[in-house]
């Protein structure tokens, strides 16, 4: 059985917890046993926070507190022996010593994005989880959301030949939570590095890390080109903000035109959000169900069970130093106007 001590519980904690909750339904050895939160009224297992996705599965009480272990300090919660995974799901700038700690204490660790603002912080990680015998294991669920899963197989497969271009768009409202937070870019790095971080992730994952990026916009909306040996794709653009009008909602779509055939996708599309148009037809794709949370939280679960290692995992700490990187190319592109190498 793996235990399991949830750190945070804002909307981020609640999706970690909802994730292992129904990991444990569909028979893997997993139970929530710990939970940390600085706000006591948190610890009574009612904790709610609004979040840019609306989850389907969400539910008013998160846990049961007579058998779910309570703290307000998340050392406590790091120190308890019988605590084996970490979920750290923290206002950023306290995630690299939160995890740091619960390495040092022989847990495995999964890590809210951004592990952290500057990428000096995200080596310290990478250095310590790639000495240590536990998992550490950034938490991007895009990789892992059906649609995008998708995506990555069509791009890796060549099933519709080469990437000609690809769009990706993440735009929402300023959050109306955890508000003094947010303001502080200083501390979240702003949307660029918050929000955007998703489609920088992913654009690296399928494509690899860029040859340069070039920037336009501000650190609460950014477009970016990522620029690629034409053999690898001709045309990424990835646009991320949040200064719409509230109301706005959320929207994360994209657009891929391959040599035979375009994927289009929209969350927000009634019936299937991902359609396929070739041969002048366009047609709906059946997703699997689920969520990229429940998707990144049993690749973990599985990569502990088989003992596997900190390489191995689908998303790992040098990964994310280099997403951190190309994130600061981008911010550096913003300030002086022109494209920056890696």
């Amino acid at each position: 059985m793996i235990n399991v001590g949830v750190i945070g519980l804002g909307f981020m904690g609640r999706t970690h917890i909802g994730a292992y909750q129904a990991a444990r339904r569909d028979g893997y050895p997993v139970r929530l046993v710990a939970v940390s939160d600085r706000d006591a009224s948190r610890l009574s297992g009612h904790a709610q926070q609004g979040g840019n996705v609306e989850l389907s599965a969400a539910t008013d009480r998160l846990f049961d507190p007579a058998e779910v272990r309570g703290f307000t300090d998340a050392l406590a919660l790091i120190a308890d022996p019988d605590v084996h995974l970490v979920s750290i799901c923290t206002h950023t700038d306290t995630h690299v010593d939160l995890a740091l700690a619960a390495i040092r204490a022989g847990k495995h660790v999964l890590c809210e994005k951004p592990v952290a603002v500057a990428s000096a912080d995200v080596r310290r990680l990478a250095d310590a989880a790639a000495r240590a015998r536990t998992l550490c294991m950034p938490a991007m669920c895009m990789r892992f959301w059906p649609g995008w899963t998708f995506l990555r197989d069509a791009v890796r497969s060549k099933a519709y030949g080469k990437v000609r271009s690809a769009t990706f768009t993440r735009l929402g409202s300023p959050p109306d939570w955890g508000r003094d937070f947010y303001a502080d870019m200083n501390r979240t790095g702003g949307p660029l590095v918050d929000l955007h971080i998703h489609d920088t992730d992913f654009v690296r994952y399928i494509f690899g890390v860029p040859r340069a990026v070039s920037s336009v916009g501000s650190l609460a909306h950014v477009t970016t080109q990522y620029h690629y040996d034409p053999s690898v794709a001709e045309y990424v653009v990835a646009e991320g903000g949040q200064d719409m009008a509230p109301g706005f909602g959320f929207r994360m779509p994209y657009t891929v035109a391959f040599e035979h055939a375009t994927a289009d996708f929209d969350i927000a599309r009634a019936g299937s959000p991902l359609e396929l148009c070739r041969d002048g037809k366009r047609e709906s794709v059946a997703l699997p169900t689920g969520t990229g949370y429940d998707g990144q939280v049993r690749h973990l679960l599985d990569a502990i069970s088989v003992q596997a290692s900190n390489d191995s995992l689908s998303a790992n700490m040098n990964q994310a130093l280099e997403v951190a990187r190309i994130l600061e190319a981008e911010r550096a592109s913003l300030s002086s106007a022109r494209p920056e190498s890696l």
